[in-house]
This record gives C-alpha cells, sequence and structure tokens, in this order.
C-alpha cells in the first residue's frame, strides 16, 4: 500500500502524515501559537516591560527629592529625565534593526542586562553629573525593551488578534505608572533605605524576566548575512544629541543668539542630513527610508510625537506640580496619578479588545487624539490654587486619550508594512514617540524654568528682604530659603505649570491632523511570521521552511 504524500501545514511547513505526530515542527517554529503559548511567551516580555515603565515612574516621583537634597537646578532636573530619554531615542532605531537581522530572545535578553547594569551604576552615584551619565546607560537598555517587546509581539500574534494582547501590555504599563510613584514614594519617605532605592527596586524584576524569557519565549532565527549601519547609527545619534542639548541649555547656559547656538544647531543639521545620505546608500539602512513612503507609516510616526509629549511630559512635570507647588508627599504625589493611570488602563484595556471582535481601529485613534488634547487643554487652566478634585477629572480625560492612541499607532504600521520591516517600522514609530517625549521635556523644562524665573522677579518685590538675592532664588535654593522664599518658589511653579501644558495642547492638534488623515486598511490575520513565508514567494519556500525550523530565539 503507497503512503501517504507529503502536505503543507498551514504555516508553509513540509509535513509527511507516514512520520507520524512527531514529524510536525513545535508550533511556535510554524510561525503560528497558541493562545496559552502566546500568553506564556508574554510573560517574560511583559514583566520586562513592567520594569522598564517602573523604572521611569519610581525615578520621576523621586526626582524632586534627588534635586533638592543634591542642591540641583532646574536644568539638572530636566537631564535626569532628558539624559535616559536621549539615549533610548537614539538607540531604538539600532534595536529595531537588529531585530530583523538576530534572534529578537538573546536582543530583549541584553537590553535588560544594560538596563540592571545601568541602574545599579545609578543608584550608587554621588553626584548629579555621574547620576545623569549612568541613566544614558539605563536608556540605552530601555530603548531595546520598548522596542523589541513590540516586535517580538508583531512576530507571534496577527494584528487582528493582537488587540486583546495590547491590553494585556496596557495594563502592566498602568501598573507599573500607579505602583511606580506609589513605591517610589515609599522609598523616599523611607528614612533607612532613600531614594538610591529607585533605582535598586527594578533588579529583582528584572532578573526573574530574564529567566522567564529564557523558559517561555521561543521564535524562529532567520540565519542570514548582515551588515549593520554603524556610521548611519552614529550620524542619528549625533544630529539627535545636538540639538536637544541646545534645547536645554539655550537660554540659560548661553543665549539664543549666541556662537553656541550656531555650532549646535549648524553641527546638528549637517549631522541629520548625513545621516538621510548614509541611509540612501547603506545595504541595511538602521532606519529605511522607504518606510516614508508609505501614508500610514508616516501620519502614525508624526502623531507619536506629540503622544511622546503626553506620556513624559505630564509624568515629569505632573510630579513636580503636586511636590514642589502644592506640598504633597512623593507617596501623596503618586496617589494623586491613579486616576490617569485608571483612565489608561481602562481605555487601553477595552479599546484593544473592541479593535480585535470588530477589525475597527482609526476611530478609537480619533476618539483618543481629541481626549489628549482635550485634557491637555484643561490642564493648561490649573494654578497653584487648583481643586485636587478637578484636576483628577482632567488627568482621566488625559489617560484615557492616552491609552487609545499609543499602542494603536503601532498596531496601525504594523499591520500596513511588510513583514520584513516589521522591526524597523515599530522601533520607528517608538523612536519618535521616544523624541517627542524627549524634545517635550526639554523643550517643556525650558519654558517652565523661564516662566518660574519671571514670576519669581516679578513677586520678590513683595517679599521683604528677598530683591538683592532675586537672582539666585529658584529650585537650587527651596531647601535652605526662608519660608517666605519658599512660598514664594513654590506659587511661582504652581502657576507657571499651566504654561507648561498648554504648549502640549497645542502640539497635540498635530496629532489629530496626522490621526484623520490616515487611511484605515483591515486588520491582518497572519502573523509577522507567517506572513515572512508567503512574502517570500513560492521560489523561496523551503528555504523559509528551514529558517522556522532551526535555532529558536
Amino acid at each position: 500500500m503507497s503512503s501517504p504524500a507529503p502536505t503543507r501545514s498551514a504555516a508553509g511547513a513540509t509535513v509527511d502524515p507516514a512520520a507520524g505526530p512527531a514529524a510536525v515542527a513545535p508550533v511556535e517554529q510554524q510561525g503560528r501559537m497558541t493562545h496559552r503559548q502566546i500568553l506564556s511567551a508574554l510573560s517574560g516580555m511583559l514583566l520586562a516591560m513592567f520594569v522598564a515603565f517602573l523604572s521611569s515612574t519610581v525615578v520621576s516621583n523621586a526626582l524632586p527629592t534627588i534635586i533638592t537634597d543634591l542642591r540641583g537646578t532646574q536644568s539638572q532636573y530636566t537631564w535626569v529625565v532628558t539624559a535616559t530619554l536621549l539615549a533610548s531615542t537614539a538607540s531604538t532605531p539600532i534595536w529595531g534593526k537588529l531585530a530583523d537581522l538576530f534572534s529578537k530572545k538573546l536582543l530583549i535578553q541584553i537590553s535588560i542586562v544594560v538596563f540592571i547594569v545601568g541602574s545599579m551604576l545609578a543608584g550608587l552615584s554621588g553626584s548629579l553629573p555621574t547620576l545623569i551619565g549612568w541613566r544614558v546607560l539605563q536608556g540605552l537598555g530601555l530603548g531595546g525593551l520598548q522596542a523589541l517587546v513590540q516586535i517580538a509581539m508583531a512576530a507571534m500574534i496577527s494584528p487582528r488578534e493582537r488587540g486583546r494582547y495590547s491590553g494585556l501590555l496596557g495594563s502592566v504599563m498602568a501598573v507599573a505608572t500607579v505602583g511606580g510613584p506609589l513605591i517610589g514614594g515609599l522609598l523616599v519617605d523611607t528614612s533607612w533605605l532613600g531614594w538610591r532605592w529607585c533605582f535598586f527596586v527594578g533588579v529583582p524584576f528584572a532578573a526573574v524576566a530574564l529567566v522567564l524569557l529564557q523558559r517561555t519565549l521561543h521564535l524562529p532565527v532567520t540565519k542570514r548575512d548582515v551588515s549593520i549601519d554603524y556610521l548611519g547609527a552614529a550620524f542619528l545619534t549625533a544630529g539627535v544629541s545636538a540639538l536637544l542639548i541646545w534645547v536645554t541649555l539655550a537660554g540659560d547656559s548661553f543665549a539664543w543668539a549666541s556662537v553656541e547656538t550656531a555650532l549646535f544647531v549648524g553641527g546638528g543639521v549637517l549631522a541629520i542630513v548625513a545621516f538621510v545620505v548614509t541611509e540612501l546608500r547603506a545595504k541595511e539602512p538602521i532606519v529605511p527610508l522607504r518606510l516614508f513612503r508609505d501614508r500610514t507609516t508616516t501620519l502614525a510616526i508624526i502623531a507619536s510625537v506629540a503622544i511622546g509629549v503626553a506620556m513624559f511630559g505630564s509624568t515629569v512635570f505632573l510630579g513636580q506640580y503636586l511636590q514642589i507647588s502644592r506640598g504633597y508627599s512623593p507617596t501623596a504625589a503618586g496617589l494623586l496619578t491613579i486616576p490617569m493611570v485608571g483612565g489608561l488602563l481602562v481605555s487601553s484595556t477595552v479599546s484593544g479588545i473592541l479593535i480585535t471582535r470588530t477589525g475597527f481601529w482609526k476611530r478609537y485613534l480619533v476618539a483618543g487624539s481629541l481626549l489628549v488634547a482635550l485634557g491637555f487643554g484643561l490642564l493648561a487652566t490649573i494654578d497653584h490654587a487648583t481643586d485636587m478634585v478637578v484636576l483628577c477629572v482632567f488627568l482621566t480625560v488625559l489617560g484615557t486619550g492616552i491609552g487609545m492612541t499609543m499602542q494603536n499607532l503601532v498596531l496601525a504600521v504594523q499591520n500596513t508594512v511588510a513583514a520584513t520591516d516589521l522591526g524597523a517600522a515599530s522601533s520607528a514609530v517608538a523612536f519618535f514617540r521616544s523624541l517627542g517625549g524627549t524634545i517635550g521635556v526639554s523643550v517643556l523644562g525650558a519654558v517652565l524654568s523661564s516662566r518660574v524665573g519671571t514670576l519669581i522677579q516679578s513677586g520678590v518685590a513683595d517679599v521683604p528682604g528677598a530683591s538683592a538675592g532675586s537672582q539666585d532664588i529658584g529650585l537650587a535654593s527651596l531647601a535652605d530659603a526662608p519660608a517666605p522664599i519658599q512660598a514664594l518658589i513654590r506659587v511661582s511653579y504652581g502657576d507657571a505649570t499651566g504654561r507648561v501644558f498648554l504648549i502640549a495642547a497645542v502640539l497635540s492638534i498635530v496629532t489629530i491632523v496626522a490621526v484623520l488623515l490616515i487611511r484605515e486598511v483591515a486588520l491582518r490575520t497572519e502573523t509577522g511570521d507567517e506572513r515572512l513565508q508567503t512574502e517570500a514567494g513560492p521560489d523561496t519556500t523551503a528555504d523559509v521552511d528551514r529558517q522556522l525550523a532551526g535555532r529558536r530565539g
């Protein structure tokens, strides 16, 4: 009797019925994973993301205490945040490109190790310049985590099904955002621990994430000749760094119209031009410029810039407002951010479920972008005496908008681009979101510093004996200043914060326009690995099958 003819599985792999079930490759090597396997694989990645977001929220809530204890300035306050964002922004596209060339699992593990080392060294820092330096290393690991987890999810899960799992990611972000300020507040308020433990607290979670990833994440590895665009990466980092340093220091360390400005701006622009030229000629460009030919990708990237401002700007300056101006402890300040995080949690989870059920996603992006603009507009009205109940309502509106837009912008891009560009495209969105956050913190920090200075100068005449040293009154002198001066500084910060949110509201209009112009495309039902096989064509199907059955990452 003749044996049954070999057949081809849904994932494209050749299966010999005579060989029995044992001949079938593990499901994760076929490009399709079961719901249980996906949840198992996501456990380590979600814990890694929890560590990343926890580190950001813990530190942001502890910053007023750190800066006050170390006698730092508003510029240094901004740079403790900006240093991490800058490093993660510059490294995100590099991590994304590496994910198209090497094992995604190995890269995630490397990024966790880098993050752990940076966190430990930051906690051991003895000065603000040293702390800022180690925060850069921490940012390199953060850049890998925020890009690679999204890329790994795209490889395992189809766009149509990704909504339900994106809700899990949003939930983890929400828990980290709520837990971070609370944990940070408790650590800062506990005398025998202190703010240094805000950097140490994430290390145990990261170690557990490493173990979980090793045991649960199994992705096929495509082995081919690679060419890393080191020159492009160098130009990108130099250009972005020069412009952001200029934005942060101009008007403080040197005048806006000065030789330093010309050097920073000229050098930054030249580096970006060199980056574009390099990407056009590179064999494996860090950011493939062909991605910008796609309308959805380009518009999603533009929208992501303003979302970055919303994410990072609101967290950084809201914590400063609550502690410096309103006098709340770090723990109480963390509790007051729960309304924003609650809105983010509910909206990201519900919108993800509805997107999976219906296949429609643009309506949630439009609604979310409108709520982001409305939330910032409402927050623009706050001052040093705003009722806390009113503030919580404003924060709920903002959080709801962020939850409906942030993950869904990535989903829209991943649904559009070719499978071979999933890593680069996903990291491009994350890159520009981080870039928006970095620019937002830098620019809004400069605006806040200038506005606070103006308010202090106008109010110092009413404080007896303060006019003589009014030029030195600011955040650095808060701890040592007399009570009347402290009151003036707190009121000035409270009244100046509204200006920061007003600028963010204006910027968020760009997100609304970009989202409205995005063309909705039906969500795909294939995973990233299945699309790789389809796009490879019939002539290379066998080669792709061998790649999927090769070494697991």
